[in-house]
């Protein structure tokens, strides 16, 4: 009984954060909208956890769909701002604290010193899709070289970005949208072609996605971390062959093989035969 309650108050504190940031966020800035924003992230990223814990087998790709459809259609199309990290990159040079900086923040650069990389694995409107993919357990080990990619993106959306304050400051705000729309379709589209030819749903958020430059150093760092414990591992390597970051579970090092890849999805727990694995 004891053990259960200890499990799901991680939901419940999870929750409580989101609440935090909610709330400060509204009387800071005197906005409403970031009191229902990060309480209906909060409550649909707790709830999802929860239902992982309970071994529901659809439940993170169903929470996905409902925060990723809430930041790409609401705030992206509806409110037309720009998510995407060059869209980040012009909130923060123009000085306005606004949904996509803030997101930004929080969930991409210091939330990850908290939470790891929930955000891949709860929220992400592009993993949404791609996790719909046949390819759920990888079929090798990732090319590590092809890893610079996701680098040389980074680069060049800054370098976009860079270019269009500098010289097209006076349609920015329209071309910010179109980026939008467009880098979307982009990414779908990469994302797709990736899962086919590496047999695997995650080679775009290995090989090609920029947003890691930020998740990977932060999710070093992490507070939450699944760990294996050793006393109850019987070493049948079930959660290695699931884990779709192709993360070593059964190091609990920071320094693990694919550590920071971790997206916090707990297949490995839920495959473990033994509960070996968990916060």
């Amino acid at each position: 009984m004891k053990e259960q309650i200890k499990r799901f108050l991680l939901p419940c504190i999870i929750f409580l954060v989101f609440e935090a940031i909610a709330i400060i966020l509204w009387l800071s800035l005197n906005n409403i909208f970031y009191l229902f924003n990060f309480t209906y992230i909060g409550f649909f990223v707790s709830l999802g956890i929860g239902l992982v814990i309970a071994h529901y087998k659809n439940a993170r790709i169903f929470i996905q769909f409902f925060i990723g459809l809430y930041m790409l259609v609401y705030l992206g199309f509806i409110c037309r701002e720009n998510m995407q990290l060059e869209g980040f990159f012009y909130y923060i040079a123009i000085g306005v604290f606004e949904s996509a900086a803030i997101h930004y923040l929080v969930a991409k650069i210091g939330g990850p010193l908290i939470f790891g990389r929930g955000w891949c694995g709860y929220a992400c409107w592009t993993a949404m899709i791609l996790d719909l993919l046949p390819y759920k357990i990888p079929q090798k080990q990732p090319i590590k070289k092809l890893g610079l990619l996701r680098i040389i993106i980074f680069v060049l959306s800054l370098t976009y970005f860079l270019i269009l304050f500098f010289y097209y400051k006076e349609n920015i705000e329209k071309i910010m949208f179109v980026s939008f729309i467009i880098g979307n379709i982009i990414y779908y589209g990469i994302g797709i072609l990736f899962a086919f030819l590496f047999k695997d749903n995650r080679a775009f958020c290995k090989y090609f996605c920029p947003i890691t430059v930020f998740l990977k150093p932060a999710s070093y760092f992490a507070l939450l971390r699944i760990k294996v414990k050793s006393e109850k591992c019987i070493n049948c390597e079930k959660c290695q062959k699931i884990c779709p970051m192709n993360v070593d579970m059964l190091n609990n090092k920071r320094s693990r093989k694919n550590g920071t890849e971790c997206i916090q999805c707990l297949k490995c727990s839920m495959e473990c035969p033994k509960n070996a694995l968990s916060w």
